[in-house]
């Protein structure tokens, strides 16, 4: 049932896509009308209502230009890197593999310059944690685990945008649950420091540790 709902919320977020860019041509679009067709999936102002989706508000702009950059050219490294190199505003991004059901063929429908726009829009909304039931006990062995072994990236509980590694703390926890199995079968690709904390993590503690570390960030709104 979820997964029929997400694959039809998808397909009319494509179609969308289509009509706007015939909407689009020969005129500059607006970060509003640009933005539109991400709300079909993220949600209202980039808040998630569906928790396979994350909440997109509040991320840091580099962040979903990195992202953007991996779908739109289907994570060709050398593509991307020529691309950040030879644009001054994306000195900074960082760029990791991501796997992708839709967002591949919407990222392909914006330029350079229109991605840009979406990501400053989507950085300058407030971010909206969400509110769900959690396992108290695990939430709090969870938190002894992001200060041991995440909060040097994910600062402030992994709630900071600033650090452009993505805000983790509000996020649904089927959501973040998906992308760890992403990570873990090799289908995402971890960036090496993040790799070598989970694998210490999960030797010391088991692989009960990625679910308790799930329900903290779960438990913060």
């Amino acid at each position: 049932m979820l997964h029929t709902f997400i694959r039809q919320t998808l397909f009319f977020s494509v179609i969308g896509l289509s009509f706007l860019n015939i909407a689009w041509a020969g005129q500059t679009a607006s970060p509003s009308m640009l933005s539109d067709t991400c709300l079909g999936c993220h949600g209202p102002s980039g808040v998630s209502v569906g928790p396979a989706i994350p909440t997109i508000s509040g991320m840091s702009d580099l962040y979903i230009v990195g992202a953007m950059l991996a779908y739109k050219y289907d994570n060709d490294a050398d593509k991307i890197d020529e691309i950040i190199e030879a644009d001054p505003d994306f000195e900074d991004v960082e760029f990791f593999e991501r796997t992708s059901t839709v967002m591949n063929r919407i990222a392909k429908g914006y330029s350079e310059e229109e991605i840009k726009i979406i990501a400053k829009h989507f950085s300058e909304l407030p971010f909206k944690g969400q509110k769900q039931n959690v396992d108290a006990g695990q939430a709090k062995t969870g938190a002894k685990l992001h200060e041991k072994y995440c909060e040097k990236c994910h600062e402030d509980g992994g709630s900071l945008a600033e650090d452009d590694a993505g805000v983790l703390a509000g996020q649904w926890a089927p959501y973040l649950e998906f992308t760890m199995a992403d990570y873990a079968n090799g289908d995402r690709a971890q960036p090496k420091k993040m790799k070598k904390k989970m694998q210490e993590m999960q030797e010391a503690h088991g692989d009960k540790a990625v679910g308790e570390l799930i329900q903290f960030y779960a438990n913060q709104k």
